[in-house]
């Protein structure tokens, strides 16, 4: 038998694990995008030292609305689980 099926067959709803699945991959995605924006940011600051103060309050702007993005899928995803 799978885990799957057992997962299934027991207390566990099909909509709370895809809530939960959908809660972590909303974390790993947001992950993802700032170590994408960061890595972007420490490449232009490498290649224009003199435009360092205006691509760092870029980066943490894009960040942040990445983050709050973020943060709502993962809420959604726990609604999800919890309801």
């Amino acid at each position: 038998m799978s885990l799957l099926t057992t997962m299934l067959e027991g207390s566990v709803s099909l909509s709370h694990l895809g809530g939960a699945i959908g809660a972590g991959l909303a974390a790993i995605g947001a992950g993802i995008g700032i170590g994408q924006i960061g890595k972007g940011a420490v490449e232009s600051i490498a290649r224009q030292p003199e435009a360092a103060n205006d691509i760092r309050a870029n980066m943490i702007l894009t960040a942040a609305f990445v983050e709050g993005v973020a943060l709502f899928a993962v809420i959604a995803g726990l609604l999800a689980v919890l309801k």
